[in-house]
C-alpha cells in the first residue's frame, strides 16, 4: 500500500477537508491514475451529508468524486489496454462480479454486487470502502478505465463520466436518432449535457425550464426551441408531439404535464430523483400508449462509447473549474443551483495541501 492526498469528510456534518489516505498498490490487472481533474455531483454532497441513507448508509471517513480524469503512471503486468502516460477516465463504478447476466451484457451498472466509486466495501481491504476522486491517484482494475479523447478540455470531460453518460444511456435506448423530436425536462447539470448530446445526434430538441431567462442559454447549447413550463398555452402547442422527453428534475413537478405531450408510444425517462413519490395519473399513460421509465448511468462498454462519441462531436460539460480549498464553498453554491453547470476540481490544487 501508499499513501496519498485526499479531501475527506469525517461525520455527516464535518466540512471536506485535508486528509490522507491508503492506495493499494497495482496488482497485475490493475492501473494506477494520476487524479487531473475531478467533478462535483449532486450525488457526493448527498452522500457526503448521508442523505440517501435509506438507500446507501455513508461510512465515513469518506473521500467521495467519481468524475475521475488523469493519466496512467504504472499498470500491472497483465494490463494490456493502458500504458504509462495514457490519458484515462473512471466513472461511478469500479469493479463488479462480471459473472452475471447483466454484467455479460455489458451492463455492470445493475451487477447486485457492483463496486462503486466510493463509499462501497472495499474487496481488497485497503480501507473499510472504496475512496474517490478527491485524491491525488487512484488504483482501478483495468476492466473499469476508460479511454478518453485527447482531443477535448479534460476538465470538461469529467463530467462526461456521471452526467454525460447519465443522459447519454437513456437516448441512446430509446433510439435518439436524427428527426426524433427530444424534449429536455431542466437546464441544469444533467439536463445542459442532455442538449448537446441530442442535438449532436440529430433530434429536434425542446428545453423546458421554468425560467424564461435560460432561453439564451439553452439556445446556445443546441436547443431548437424553449418552452416556459407554467405556461400552458405554449405546453399546449406541443401537446401529443414528442417521441422522446428526458426528464432531469430533482424537485416535485407535475410529471403528467410532460407525459401528456408524448406522442404514440413515446416515453419518458427520469434521470433525477426526486425526494418524493411522483403523482402518476394512468390517463396520461393509457391514452397514449406512453411508458415512464428510468435509467441509470450505463455500463462500460456504453460509456466509452458515450466518450468516444463525444470526442467526435467536440462535446465536453459546461464548467466551472475550482481549487479543492473551495469545495466545501462549492457545494453551498451546488445547492443553489449557482454553477454554470459542472463544478471540476483541479486537483493540483491538492498538492499545495
Amino acid at each position: 500500500m501508499y499513501n496519498t492526498k485526499a479531501y475527506s469528510a469525517a461525520s455527516a456534518t464535518s466540512p471536506l477537508a485535508s486528509d490522507t489516505i491508503a492506495r493499494r498498490d497495482p496488482t497485475e490487472h490493475d492501473v494506477q491514475i494520476e487524479i487531473l481533474f475531478c467533478g462535483i455531483c449532486h450525488s457526493d454532497v448527498h452522500s457526503v451529508r448521508n442523505e440517501w441513507s435509506d438507500f446507501m448508509s455513508t461510512t465515513y471517513p469518506i473521500v467521495p468524486g467519481h468524475e475521475i480524469v488523469g493519466r496512467v503512471t504504472q499498470v500491472g503486468s497483465a494490463v494490456t489496454k493502458y500504458k504509462p502516460g495514457d490519458l484515462a477516465g473512471v466513472g461511478c463504478m469500479v469493479d463488479s462480479d462480471g459473472t452475471c447476466p447483466h454484467c455479460k451484457t455489458g451492463l455492470e451498472q445493475f451487477c447486485q454486487n457492483v463496486t462503486l466509486t466510493y463509499n462501497s466495501p472495499d474487496k481488497h481491504k485497503t480501507a473499510p470502502v472504496t475512496y474517490g476522486g478527491y485524491s491525488d491517484s487512484v488504483v482501478v482494475d483495468e476492466r473499469f478505465v476508460l479511454r478518453v479523447p485527447p482531443n477535448l478540455d479534460l476538465a470538461g470531460v469529467a463530467p462526461l463520466l456521471c452526467a454525460g453518460i447519465t443522459t447519454y444511456s437513456p437516448l441512446r435506448h430509446w433510439g435518439v436518432t436524427e428527426g426524433k423530436k427530444v424534449g429536455v425536462v431542466g437546464l441544469g447539470g444533467l439536463g445542459h449535457m442532455g442538449v448537446k448530446l441530442a442535438h449532436a445526434m440529430g433530434a429536434h430538441v425542446v428545453v423546458f425550464t421554468t425560467s424564461p431567462d435560460k432561453k439564451e442559454d439553452a439556445l446556445r447549447l443546441g436547443a431548437d426551441e424553449v418552452v416556459v413550463s407554467r405556461n400552458a398555452d405554449e405546453m399546449q402547442k406541443h401537446a401529443g408531439s414528442f417521441d422522446f422527453i428526458l426528464d432531469t428534475v430533482a424537485a416535485k413537478h407535475d410529471i403528467n404535464a410532460y407525459l401528456n405531450l408524448l406522442r404514440l408510444d413515446g416515453n419518458i425517462t427520469l434521470v433525477g430523483a426526486p425526494e418524493k413519490p411522483l403523482d402518476v395519473a394512468a390517463f396520461s399513460l393509457i391514452m397514449g400508449r406512453r411508458s415512464l421509465s428510468g435509467s441509470m448511468i450505463g455500463g462500460i462498454a456504453e460509456t466509452q462509447e458515450m466518450l468516444d462519441f463525444c470526442g467526435e462531436h467536440n462535446i465536453t460539460a459546461d464548467v466551472e473549474v475550482i481549487p479543492i480549498q473551495k469545495v466545501n464553498e462549492a457545494y453551498e453554491r451546488l445547492l443553489k443551483s449557482d454553477v454554470k453547470y459542472r463544478f471540476v476540481i483541479d486537483m493540483a490544487s491538492l498538492k499545495s495541501e
